[in-house]
């Protein structure tokens, strides 16, 4: 089964919502589509925290399969502080897991970001 992440940006109102929605089809006993939702209150919050380097950082990870910070810095050429940096943002929001080992990990197929251009 594939894992998927949907990412995108929802107002507070919008989110309460959808809970509210979900939350009275299952009174009602009414199907509920479960979906992995990662959402942000705007475009700039998102392009901060899922910079360019981080999205190639959860690409490699995702390809390469679980290892440690150290490993993921020597990959990536980069500097061990920064990445750790990067993966502690990436697990505070949800797309980066770590291991019963302790190493990291990308527990999704796929992250697909959704992006309105204007509103609905």
């Amino acid at each position: 089964m594939t894992k998927k992440i949907k990412v995108g940006i929802s107002t507070l109102t919008e989110s309460a919502n959808r809970f509210i929605d979900a939350w009275h089809k299952s009174e009602q006993r009414e199907p509920v589509r479960e979906e992995e939702l990662l959402n942000f209150e705007d475009i700039d919050t998102l392009l901060r925290v899922l910079t360019p380097v981080r999205w190639t950082l959860l690409q490699s990870l995702r390809r390469e399969g679980p290892m440690s910070i150290r490993s993921l810095s020597k990959l990536l050429e980069r500097d061990y502080k920064n990445v750790h940096t990067d993966v502690q943002e990436l697990m505070r929001i949800g797309l980066l897991t770590p291991t019963k080992d302790g190493l990291i990990m990308v527990p999704w197929d796929t992250i697909i970001a959704e992006v309105r251009l204007a509103a609905a």
